[in-house]
């Protein structure tokens, strides 16, 4: 296991503000990721470092500028990063984790059950078959990393969100430069490049873009 000291000298290019009940179950999870990837494909990454910097700061930076609530809908979530790892700091978000491969959703029910982690929903289904059976538009945020065919995910994911719901995604930033300004039904907002000096952005957008801004912080996105 590692101690708090460490897992926080490897966060901090993301300059976040986790209490050690966080940390605890940053740890928790770090440990259950690389005990159950000896088995099954979670992830090529299997220094714990590098699990650390590339899968949970990146997930959790968004945090250091947007405030999550309500309903979270994470898009094909693997082995939980963003989705189950905002959890972590939005622990009062209600979160549904869309996974298709049975392994991987029985580790993210095995991390939401040792993290002590409330109102998890682990389902099976792929988006375009999660929107096709009629899933009423009430997710606030969508979250997808990782995860191709951009334009189709997009409009997908547009129709599960109410009005004012943001989509957040994880991607390189020729990608974020290939997405209209308008797509899908969701408008651009901003992209929030990632550090440790990657190609990384998290681009956000939104289905209503109308009015003032809902959720945010009061710090303005870098660069914006």
């Amino acid at each position: 296991m590692w101690d708090e000291a460490t897992v926080r000298h490897w966060l901090q290019p993301f300059e976040l503000s986790l209490t050690g009940s966080q940390i605890g179950q940053l740890i928790a999870y770090l440990d259950l990721l690389l005990r159950w990837n000896r088995k099954i494909n979670l992830t090529a990454i299997r220094q714990p470092q590098d699990c650390v910097t590339r899968h949970f700061g990146e997930s959790l930076y968004l945090g250091r500028w947007v405030e999550l609530n309500g309903k979270l809908l994470d898009i094909g979530s693997g082995a939980g990063f963003p989705g189950l790892c905002l959890k972590i700091i939005f622990p009062e978000l209600s979160v549904t984790l869309l996974e298709p491969v049975a392994k991987k959703r029985a580790f993210l029910k095995e991390v939401a059950r040792v993290c002590a982690m409330d109102f998890v929903e682990v389902r099976g289904e792929r988006l375009e078959d999660f929107v096709g059976a009629g899933p009423p538009a009430v997710y606030d945020a969508a979250t997808a990393r990782g995860v191709g065919g951009l334009e189709e995910l997009i409009g997908l994911a547009g129709r599960c969100l109410r009005e004012g719901g943001s989509l957040f995604l994880w991607l390189s930033r020729r990608q974020t430069s290939n997405i209209a300004y308008t797509s899908g039904g969701m408008r651009a907002e901003r992209s929030l490049p990632l550090p440790c000096g990657g190609a990384g952005e998290i681009w956000w957008g939104k289905k209503s873009f109308e009015g003032a801004r809902e959720g945010g912080r009061s710090e303005a996105f870098p660069g914006g």
